[in-house]
């Protein structure tokens, strides 16, 4: 381990040297086009004039990209001097003409007709990162590359014309971001970890216009005239803290797999890519004069939906349109996938924070709820105990009825156990380092982001290690880097408001403790009331808002954000129900041409003379290389729908997750908690773990459809394999964890109250615990044991025991509490 670890720290000590102290590098940042009847002539150069490259795309040709790039580096005299000849060399045809300067070329694309050339002819600096701009697009160009002369009638169709518009569609003057000289579309950990640049960063998943580069970049081997974009958020802004000023910027980036609208793009597909994908990068930069020692950090965190096979049609009848789980995936290869995709990306551990709701009226989040756990125990079951999922499924639209401050604070509980177990990344440069230069003129045959997974066990450095070896002694990190190992992956059933809370929070607990690692607090102590905690939320409450737009088609449900910031309960009511009324409209109505234009833009569909066009299909999933295709017959054929719910539920083997039992590394835990239970069965029905106070609890069983009838192949007893998980009973379902203990996580206010007509309906007994409206019954050490006969009648599913322990009390009432039936006559 040693030796590891000396290795990942020379790695990152070589690409700081090599980053950070080399000079200008070799990118182009302005262009000028110029035009002669056979030829467009692009002639770009560097920041700082001090070479020139020259580019010549052919206009005589109609349907192939004809691109050659000039070998010759000039100088701006030497430059002037070729476009004064090649003016002279077709003065017969009118010259060369000045077209427009540009930023850079975003691609080309065909249609039907011609092939289009789309540039940045305006951009906006809009953030530093270690001296490297960023920028966003203020304005952009589509210009037909062939001349007038050799282009078809099919350049002015109807059909050209609406592809057109819906390429327009894509609006890059919102939320795309890029940098010449950064790889924007890496974190901080992996710009410093990795030595790629150039082809292969386009490859990566969170670059967009990878299909519209493709065809120069596969001619030239190069891209230093193409920038690459990245769709998201980008902000920076400067706060203090004690009085000292730092930076900090928050990073969104959107994955391209498997991109579309809330509606049309659900779930999973079968490469594993899941809807919704966006990573989220929280960098702070210590603010010193020029020549002192610069300390960086940075942390990462993911958001995604479900990753199970399920969609939700578009209605424009229906404000919350039912949810439709197949069975097409038995044995969750694809949500396997997924789930090693995410471990090549950050390594282990993978920690899932799961926020659906676990208790309706109508089963809808409940069953992708149950379906989820469910897959996450087959996974776990086939990996090693160290790289098993984490998992906490916690029901936040439950805990949130309460104050928000409360769901915050659990929420930092649930935080600071998982920021535990990956770390973050921290790195000190030295004066020398000015700023991260990046060549993108490297070829490179790494796939996809599988380059990410450079860390390995990198995660066991941290501020103390010694460096033993000499050489590195004198390399340029002042301090030993620190790394991020692993990723907290948060869920709702949008990706968009609940996880954005939560990802919020996790940001908070992450900042002290950057702060802390930069010297600016004495210590990672966590105050939601601090000015620094509203600082932090306003940026967050911005990106969430950002997202909900691109996915959702409205701003994001800020409701806990707004009750923290004490705003009037009449005016966050009437905000949300308006951004519920929007959400929906542009889901029904708007959504359907948006997904088109991302498939366009994206190249996952390509026009072709003869084939039906793009708005003529059934559905998006009728486009090529769609993935998860909810519109096949043989999809359909097995789903069973509920007409007295309303909804449509899988025929599905898997029973509810709430009677699984999971796995739980306990050499994981960061804190002193205590494991509730031990090995033992549990019943169909009601004898849950409690989180108030008592090991067991019997709470009412109220769904619209029982458990039987919702998943009848469910089994009546699920076994427990070991004591490392913890389980909280709520109703029908429990919240559940393998890395955190949900009771204490919940054991503070009054986070385990249940619905009011279930509190009002406990009665008070010696016997019984009254806490926080659940009956809870008092144990023994000896039930405590596996060996204890009541604990063994009770994990069988006998209830008898239970019926003694309520002797006290009405049979009607029993019958309540053993099979969940209706208490009033």
């Amino acid at each position: 381990m040693r030796t590891m670890a000396s290795e990942n720290e020379q790695k990152v000590r070589i690409n700081v040297e090599s980053n950070y102290g080399g000079g200008g590098g070799n990118y182009l940042q302005k262009f000028r086009l110029y035009e002669t009847r056979s030829n467009f002539y692009m002639i770009g150069r560097d920041k700082n004039r001090t070479y020139w490259k020259v580019l010549k795309i052919s206009r005589l040709e109609q349907s192939e990209l004809c691109v050659t790039e000039d070998p010759t580096t000039y100088s701006e005299i030497e430059c002037y001097d070729l476009l004064k000849r090649i003016h002279e060399g077709n003065k017969c045809t009118g010259g060369l003409k000045f077209v427009t300067t540009c930023y850079g070329i975003v691609g080309f694309i065909k249609f039907l007709g011609p092939y289009y050339m789309l540039l940045i002819t305006k951009r906006r600096k809009i953030g530093t990162i270690c001296g490297h701009a960023v920028y966003s697009i203020a304005k952009s160009e589509m210009i037909p590359i062939p001349n007038s002369t050799v282009q078809s009638n099919m350049a002015y169709s109807k059909n050209e014309n609406r592809y057109k518009k819906l390429l327009r569609a894509v609006d890059l003057t919102k939320d795309f971001f890029f940098s010449y000289s950064y790889h924007v579309m890496l974190s901080l950990q992996k710009n410093l970890s990795n030595h790629e640049t150039g082809l292969i960063l386009y490859e990566t998943m969170f670059v967009w216009n990878e299909f519209l580069t493709r065809g120069i970049r596969n001619q030239l081997k190069n891209s230093i005239w193409t920038v690459a974009l990245v769709h998201g958020f980008f902000k920076q802004v400067k706060l203090s803290v004690s009085g000292r000023d730092f930076d900090l910027i928050l990073i969104a980036r959107r994955s391209r797999h498997y991109a579309g609208t809330r509606y049309l793009k659900r779930g999973v597909n079968e490469k594993g890519r899941v809807a919704n994908d966006v990573e989220t990068e929280q960098i702070v930069l210590e603010d010193v004069p020029e020549g002192s020692p610069k300390q960086i950090s940075s942390v990462v965190q993911n958001r995604g939906s479900i990753p199970l096979f399920w969609s939700q049609e578009t209605s424009k009848l229906n404000i919350k349109p039912d949810i439709t789980l197949s069975k097409k995936d038995e044995n969750y290869e694809a949500t396997k996938l997924h789930f090693e995709n995410l471990a090549k990306r950050y390594g282990n551990p993978i920690i899932i924070l799961n926020l659906i709701k676990t208790r309706e009226k109508k089963p809808r989040e409940s069953i992708l709820r149950a379906e989820f756990a469910n897959a996450i125990e087959v996974i776990n079951k086939d990996l090693a105990h160290e790289n098993r999922l984490k998992f906490l499924h916690w029901d936040l639209s439950k805990y949130s009825r309460n104050k928000a401050a409360s769901v915050l604070a659990y929420l930092v509980k649930v935080a600071a156990n998982a920021l535990d177990l990956t770390g973050f990344f921290y790195c000190e440069v030295p004066p020398s380092s000015s700023q991260l230069s990046c060549s993108n003129n490297c070829n490179s045959d790494y796939p996809d982001e599988d380059l990410c997974n450079v860390t390995k066990d990198s995660h066991n450095l941290n501020a103390k290690n010694s460096i033993e070896d000499s050489d590195l002694n004198k390399s340029l990190c002042v301090k030993p880097p620190v790394f991020q190992k692993g990723v907290l992956r948060t869920n709702c059933i949008d990706c968009l408001d609940r996880t954005n809370v939560a990802q919020y929070v996790y940001g908070l607990v992450a900042l002290v403790h950057q702060l802390h690692a930069l010297g600016y607090l004495d210590g990672p102590s966590i105050d939601l009331d601090s000015s620094l905690a509203d600082d932090l939320m306003k940026i967050y409450e911005a990106m969430g808002d950002t997202l909900a737009l691109q996915y959702g088609g409205s701003a994001a449900h800020n409701k806990i954000f707004s009750e923290r910031r004490g705003q009037w309960k009449a005016a966050t009511q009437s905000q949300e129900f308006l951004r519920t009324l929007q959400r929906y409209y542009s889901n029904a109505y708007m959504d359907a041409e948006k997904q088109d234009a991302i498939n366009v833009f994206l190249g996952h569909f390509q026009p072709q003379q003869g084939k039906p066009a793009l708005w003529e299909l059934d559905s998006d999933h009728s486009v090529g290389n769609r993935g998860s295709d909810f519109a096949e017959e043989h999809a359909r054929s097995i789903i069973k729908r509920s007409l007295s719910d309303g909804n449509i539920l899988s025929d599905s083997n898997s029973a509810m997750a709430d009677e699984k039992g999971f796995e739980m590394d306990n050499t994981q835990r960061s804190l002193p908690i205590k494991i509730q239970g031990s090995d033992m069965d549990l019943p169909e029905t009601t004898p849950e773990i409690s989180t108030c106070g008592s090991d067991i609890s019997y709470t009412r069983y109220t769904p619209s459809m029982s458990r039987r009838q919702l998943f009848p192949d469910s089994q009546q007893e699920q076994y427990l394999e070991n004591d490392g998980i913890y389980f909280v009973g709520r109703g029908d379902s429990f919240n559940c964890s393998n890395f955190l203990d949900v009771d204490w996580l919940s054991s503070s206010g009054n986070s385990c109250e249940e619905e009011t007509y279930e509190r009002s309906l406990l009665i008070g007994s010696p016997s019984v615990g009254m806490s926080s409206g659940e009956i809870k019954v008092e144990t023994s050490s000896s039930y405590q044991s596996a060996s204890g006969m009541k604990e063994k009648e009770l994990a069988s599913g006998d209830l008898s025991y239970a019926s003694n322990e309520l002797g006290g009390y009405s049979q009607r009432f029993v019958e309540w509490v053993n099979y969940g039936d209706m208490l009033c006559p």
